[in-house]
């Protein structure tokens, strides 16, 4: 069953996702040759903690970590490792979802370490402008999926594919709630969009096939062609007009409104 949130709901999810916009914008300084994944992770752990956000992935079916660092063919689902050193070239997947007195925001950004090859650039570019135009489509009115044709048909016409074994979510005092958000299809499908609908939209693109292999450790979901791959998200809210982004610190919604 898909939830319709109030006003005062949607507040609550602006106040951590601009927590998270802010912490993301911190990663841009520390996401750096030489540094490892867990010591990023530890790090975001400390901001969560200062900002008293809760993690809703540590704990989630096991999982340890209060993010997922995923690097180069890595789509997802990436585990903070110690021994896992960033180098330059490198492009470093992270995604974050926490709570923030009860309600969450899910945020994901891949960054480029230093000197990275010219299709890696292309293809994290790329990948911004595909979030973007899903997320113009979450307007009232309009079908669930066409923010699914809009993200595949953007990824496409880069060149590039959209892996189709993960997808976007609702969210609001979970971390996963209806409806499931697909990164392909065609428009026209699946439930109207209606004000107060809040939704994480996350395309995975990859410079080669969409198709994916789990790793030995259970979580991280690699290309199976070994082709390089990135992941985007935004935690988005349904209004009468524009989408209103929570994760961009343009999410916040005023007392009167």
């Amino acid at each position: 069953m898909i939830t319709i949130k109030n006003k005062a709901t949607i507040r609550k999810m602006a106040q951590a996702g601009s927590l998270l916009d802010k912490l993301f914008k911190e990663l841009t300084l520390r996401v750096q040759p030489g540094v490892t994944t867990a010591e990023l992770d530890a790090f975001i752990a400390q901001r969560l903690a200062e900002g008293k956000m809760l993690s809703r992935t540590k704990g989630y079916k096991g999982y340890q970590h209060v993010s997922c660092i995923s690097i180069n063919d890595e789509v997802v689902h990436g585990i903070p490792r110690a021994d896992r050193f960033l180098r330059d070239g490198d492009l470093v997947s992270i995604d974050v979802c926490a709570s923030l007195n009860g309600y969450c925001a899910d945020m994901a950004r891949t960054f480029c370490v230093g000197n990275v090859i010219s299709l890696a650039r292309q293809l994290n570019d790329a990948a911004q402008q595909v979030l973007d135009k899903g997320i113009e489509q979450a307007r009232e009115g309009n079908h669930l999926s066409d923010i699914s044709a809009a993200i595949q048909q953007e990824a496409e016409k880069h060149g590039f594919a959209v892996v189709r074994d993960f997808a976007g979510h609702g969210i609001g005092k979970n971390m996963h709630e209806d409806p499931e958000v697909l990164n392909y299809g065609v428009p026209g499908k699946g439930p109207i969009l209606r004000a107060g609908m809040t939704l994480a939209i996350e395309p995975m693109i990859t410079t080669g096939s969409y198709e994916v292999v789990i790793e030995r450790d259970g979580w991280t979901a690699s290309t199976a062609d070994g082709s390089l791959a990135v992941h985007v998200e935004d935690t988005v809210a349904i209004t009468d007009g524009q989408p209103l982004i929570l994760t961009r610190g343009m999410g916040i919604v005023r007392e009167d409104a």
